[in-house]
């Protein structure tokens, strides 16, 4: 037995004790006695016997989803009081490393761990603890600048949720904001989408990694053979945080090399969800320049982070929904189902914005009213199936020779009224002369050619719509009078 272990005694829990020997053979010099147990109610049972100076828990082959599992362990930590507590934890399991902290200090380390690795964790929780008070003085000053830390990256990703757009603006705000955190090189936002798909929709980088081209694709991510390695595709099928201090412990040679290229020691990945247990929308990835331990408090931080993240691109992606939404049922309020014209209520209401447009900057403004002739006989000898298609037919036909700026309202059965903004009594005359030749050469789809007669009218300085438009419908009224498929100027 070595000096440095005399009077030191600690206690192993893992329940195979092949588990055991291996560390008693690397560990057995450091400790008087160490003991083993197979689970937290053995290990508390031990320590009730006497003092332990360090408790190795190690939850490599346990099964993290049992719940009696992480019952025992939390109780277990708690009863340590505060005392060196080692958690050895694989990479893939990580997401109990937050869940057990809640319950008392501890540190961890991801396994597999090197053999140098672990024996300076060892010696570093075995040290004496020399001077108490600059030792407080210092984890108190340490804490205060961890905490001056995670407000800057709260307030970072609060400041792009604000200015935040549409989800793809939004996803690579937050990726931007998210790069404030200590050490962060490269963070990525990949989104879950309808069918199972997992796609990269935003990344921000420090240090020229492009995650499309390390993986060798941009969506369908899910079915990359590195789904169960790499931690982001890993956190977002699981639906657990995945902490991975060391890219070589994924069991990718290839990929550990291009990450340690781009100087990633550290990928911590969390899913997203819209509230706790929901269902998941994608991962969240960090990579960092450095391998850190996280405390309770950074843990907690960026969990809340994440959950904050996911609400906000799932209100992202409901208010684009409902602009879509909002979109279509303006459509179906101002627009005419069988036409495609806007209808009578939303046609009046543009002539009024027009007229008040035109008499603020004195520009002209024109109306052309027009109805198809002898329209009730295309009903009666064809069928109305017949008329709604002439219907239609000569509302699309009359929309082709229109200008961008004008518009198509139809106002009443096969009465239309057309809106020609910039426009004098002359040239909207000349336009409906060209609507009328327009159709009446035009062969409509199961009966004999259609006409149209049409009434043009220029909205007077000081006149109003109900007035203008009783003006063009009377020039209207006359063109039919005189023959129909003919063009009448208002007086």
């Amino acid at each position: 037995m070595s000096e440095s272990g005399l009077g030191r005694t600690g206690l192993f829990v893992h329940p195979d004790a092949k588990r055991y020997e291996q560390f008693r053979s690397a560990f057995g010099e450091t400790f008087a006695r160490l003991n083993a147990a197979v689970d937290a109610g053995a290990a508390i049972e031990r320590m009730t016997r006497g003092h332990v100076d360090l408790l190795v828990i190690d939850l490599a082959g346990c099964l993290l989803g049992d719940p009696a599992l992480l019952t025992g362990l939390s109780m277990l930590i708690r009863t340590r009081n505060g005392a060196p507590v080692l958690v050895l934890c694989p990479y893939g399991n990580t997401a109990w490393l937050p869940e057990l902290m809640a319950h008392g200090p501890l540190h961890y380390r991801i396994s597999p761990v090197a053999g140098m690795e672990l024996r300076s964790a060892v010696d570093s929780l075995l040290r004496p603890a020399g001077d108490m008070q600059a030792n407080a003085q210092q984890q108190l000053l340490d804490k205060e600048r961890e905490l001056r830390e995670l407000l800057t990256i709260q307030r970072s990703v609060q400041r792009a949720m604000a200015h935040g757009e549409d989800g793809a603006h939004l996803a690579a705000q937050l990726c931007a904001a998210l790069c404030s955190f200590p050490g962060v090189r490269h963070t990525a936002l990949l989104r879950q989408h309808p069918g199972g798909d997992l796609r990269l929709q935003a990344q921000e980088s420090r240090n020229h990694l492009d995650l499309a081209r390390l993986l060798g694709r941009q969506d369908k991510l899910l079915a990359s053979p590195l789904r169960d390695a790499f931690p982001p595709l890993l956190a977002a099928s699981a639906g657990e945080l995945v902490l991975l201090d060391a890219p070589e412990k994924m069991g990718d040679p290839e990929l550990a090399l291009a990450l340690h290229r781009r100087d990633v020691q550290m990928v911590l990945a969390l899913p997203l969800r819209c509230e706790p247990g929901g269902p998941l929308l994608g991962a969240l990835s960090l990579m960092f320049d450095r391998s850190l331990q996280f405390s309770r408090e950074q843990f907690a931080c960026i969990a809340g982070l994440a959950q904050f993240i996911g609400f906000g691109l799932a209100m992202s992606e409901l208010k684009q929904q409902n602009d879509v939404l909002a979109g279509r049922l303006t459509q179906m309020a101002t627009r005419d189902p069988l036409t495609g014209a806007i209808n009578r209520r939303a046609g009046e209401a543009l002539l009024e914005s027009e007229i008040r447009r035109a008499r603020r900057y004195g520009i002209a403004l024109a109306v052309i009213a027009f109805d198809i002739d002898n329209f009730r006989s295309v009903n009666d000898v064809y069928g109305y199936p017949i008329g709604d298609q002439a219907l239609r037919a000569v509302a699309a036909t009359i929309q082709g020779r229109l200008r961008v700026s004008d518009t198509l309202a139809r106002m009443r059965g096969e009465e239309f009224l057309v809106i020609a903004t910039h426009t004098t009594a002359l040239d909207a005359r000349k336009l409906a002369e060209k609507l009328r030749a327009t159709i009446a050469g035009t062969a409509l789809p199961g009966c004999e050619t259609v006409t149209i007669s049409l009434g043009v009218a220029q909205v007077a300085p000081d006149e109003g719509a109900v007035t203008v438009i009783d003006r063009v419908d009377t020039a209207l009224r006359r063109a039919k009078r005189g023959g129909r498929n003919r063009v009448e100027l208002a007086d």
